[in-house]
């Protein structure tokens, strides 16, 4: 589960609040010895502040950006920066408030991983915990609309102490990984992700998939006014009340009984998801993990066949040799305990996996790993990256 946390501020409209504990002064931040309690405490403040400051630029009631970038305590070099991010991050906010009402607030976390003070600098290990809320009544929220979307990242963040001896922010590394860009932070729309997962050349030369799922919204008329046809619970070989279970309670930590793949997480932990819900393992010698035929988890990555960590082998051996899943015509068509996957610079080769957690008023919200995300709309990732493929698939 997460670390423990404190919290700091709650809202866009919340924003004086969250600037004034950026610009904490010299005396609150003690002059004792490397990585002190209070210290470390003190940095975190300024940490959290400054993230929720960015956050809350995605929000519809974004505080003026001269006003946010004159109260963040930085680096000169630091300050450009982030006048650049919050600039983009407005932009991003306005964007998805287009497309689907965008965020009414924020609200950000941050638990401390490992810290380091050492004179006049010091380094966070952290992790952002955010929270950003949906346009939905209390009463669409109980009629299975997502309250929030969430986002889970960790970020290396550096300090150094100005003359007057308080700490100036002077650097922040976000650790995106290999998959979509996080919602809170920035990118050129249909920047192609890194892609470095389980898989690689399976043995079958399985040919071309096409152009994939539309990704034409219906039409208004044609949407449910709740949450959306929904499938059993459980067929005679499947619980997609367990698959959505899973994903809900493993989207911002990896569950210890699994090895991790590296800068991309998405197609282990959907193998998981799958796993969890009923799918039965197919093989399981060293001699099969090259086939798109066989799927399974070994004691180590050599036992563990291409398709359990593989974006593009998952998909052939779901849909063709497995037959355990069916292609969609529209991603809209998804719905809860579906998947959706990307083929982002359209070479044929699927770079990425997601899986349907909720789905309202003919929404699907997905979730997934790298970089970890929970409930965030298909309308907004689809903005993000307008001319992918997309692989639509029925569990």
């Amino acid at each position: 589960m997460r670390p423990a946390q404190r919290r700091l501020a709650f809202a866009a409209v919340g924003t004086a609040a969250a600037l004034a504990l950026v610009d904490i002064p010299a005396t609150a931040v003690p002059n004792a010895g490397p990585s002190t309690s209070d210290t470390t405490a003190s940095l975190s403040q300024l940490a959290e502040g400054y993230l929720q400051q960015r956050a809350n630029m995605l929000t519809t009631s974004a505080p003026a950006l001269g006003f946010a970038a004159a109260h963040m305590r930085t680096t000169r070099a630091m300050a450009a920066q982030v006048q650049e991010d919050l600039t983009a991050l407005a932009a991003k906010g306005e964007r998805y408030e287009k497309v689907d009402g965008g965020y009414t607030k924020a609200q950000v976390d941050v638990s401390v991983d490992d810290s380091t003070v050492d004179g006049s600098n010091a380094t966070l290990q952290l992790t952002e915990h955010t929270r950003l809320y949906l346009p939905f009544t209390q009463q669409e929220v109980e009629d299975g609309a997502p309250e929030y979307e969430e986002l889970s990242l960790p970020h290396t963040v550096k300090f150094t102490k100005a003359g007057d001896g308080s700490w100036l922010l002077a650097a922040d590394k976000a650790d995106t990984g290999g998959g979509p860009t996080p919602t809170t932070q920035v990118s050129d729309v249909d920047v192609e992700p890194e892609t470095t997962d389980g898989g690689a050349t399976a043995d079958e030369d399985e040919g071309s998939k096409g152009e994939g799922s539309s990704i034409t919204p219906p039409r208004e008329s044609d949407t449910d006014t709740g949450a959306g046809a929904v499938k059993p619970a459980a067929t005679a070989a499947y619980s997609y009340n367990k698959m959505i279970a899973y994903a809900d309670k493993y989207w911002d930590h990896h569950n210890s009984a699994y090895r991790t793949y590296g800068g991309n997480d998405c197609t282990n932990f959907l193998s998981q998801i799958m796993l969890a819900g009923g799918w039965k393992p197919a093989g399981g010698s060293i001699i099969q993990r090259t086939s798109n035929k066989y799927w399974f988890y070994g004691p180590t990555n050599i036992w563990t066949s291409y398709t359990w960590g593989g974006a593009e082998n998952w998909y052939w051996f779901a849909i063709k040799h497995s037959k355990r899943t069916k292609s969609l015509r529209n991603v809209y068509d998804l719905l809860a305990s579906d998947v959706l996957q990307a083929d982002w610079n359209r070479n044929n080769v699927v770079d990425h996996s997601m899986f349907v957690t909720k789905k309202y008023r003919g929404v699907p919200y997905l979730t997934y790993h790298t970089s970890d995300t929970h409930n965030k709309s298909v309308k907004k990732i689809i903005s993000d990256h307008p001319h992918t493929w997309w692989y639509a698939h029925r569990t």
